[in-house]
C-alpha cells in the first residue's frame, strides 16, 4: 500500500475507533462507517480541506463539497478550519465549525454545537479547542478564544471568554465552575470558582 493511502486508511480507522470509544451505542465498525453522519462530515471535510489548502482555484470546489456534506449530514465544517485527529461528532445535526476554528486531538462535540465568530474582521475569529475537550449539546463557543486541554463545556453554554485546562464551564454566559485538582493531597481552595 502506498504511504499516502496507508495514512488515509490509518486516519479513517482512528476516526472509527474514536466513535466506538465515545459512543456506547456504536454496535460495530461497519455501523459507524455506514451510519454515523459525524464521521461522514469529518471525512468530507478532510477532502475539502486538502483542496482548500492546495490552491485558491480549488476553493470553490472545496466549498461545494462542504455544502454537499452539510446537506447530507446536517454538519457544517468550513474547509478552512483545522481539525485534529480522532475528533468525534456525536449525532451531528446542527454542528457548525467556522473557517478559522482550530480543534485539537481527541475532542468530542455533541449535536447543535457552534464554533463561531463574533466579528466580521479578517484573521483569526473562531475558537481554538485544545486536546481532549468535550462540548455539550447546543453549546456556543464564540470568538477568538481558547478552551484549554481537557475542559468540558456544559450543554447550551454560551462561551465568550477563555476556559482554562481541565475546567468545567456552564451557563449563559458561561462561567468556570470548577477546575480539576491535579494532586488531591494539595487542594488549593483558590482553584474553585
Amino acid at each position: 500500500m502506498p504511504p499516502r493511502l496507508a495514512r488515509v486508511v490509518s486516519t479513517m480507522r482512528d476516526d472509527v475507533a474514536a466513535a466506538r470509544r465515545n459512543d456506547p451505542a456504536a454496535g460495530s465498525d461497519v455501523e459507524v462507517v455506514l451510519l454515523y453522519p459525524g464521521i461522514h462530515a469529518i471525512w468530507s471535510y478532510r477532502l475539502a480541506h486538502r483542496l482548500w489548502r492546495r490552491s485558491v482555484l480549488l476553493r470553490p470546489l472545496a466549498r461545494a463539497i462542504s455544502q454537499l456534506a452539510r446537506a447530507l449530514t446536517g454538519v457544517e465544517i468550513h474547509p478552512g478550519a483545522t481539525l485534529g485527529p480522532r475528533l468525534f461528532i456525536d449525532h451531528g445535526m446542527g454542528v457548525v465549525i467556522g473557517e478559522t476554528a482550530v480543534i485539537g486531538a481527541d475532542v468530542m462535540l455533541y449535536h447543535g454545537v457552534t464554533l463561531g465568530g463574533r466579528t466580521t474582521s479578517p484573521g483569526k475569529r473562531h475558537p481554538t479547542l485544545e486536546d481532549g475537550v468535550t462540548v455539550g449539546a447546543g453549546a456556543k463557543i464564540l470568538g477568538n478564544i481558547t478552551i484549554g486541554e481537557g475542559a468540558r463545556i456544559g450543554a447550551n453554554a454560551v462561551v465568550v471568554h477563555d476556559v482554562p485546562a481541565d475546567a468545567v464551564a456552564v451557563g449563559v454566559p458561561a462561567r468556570v465552575r470548577k477546575v480539576a485538582v491535579v494532586d488531591p493531597f494539595e487542594v488549593d481552595p483558590a482553584i474553585y470558582i
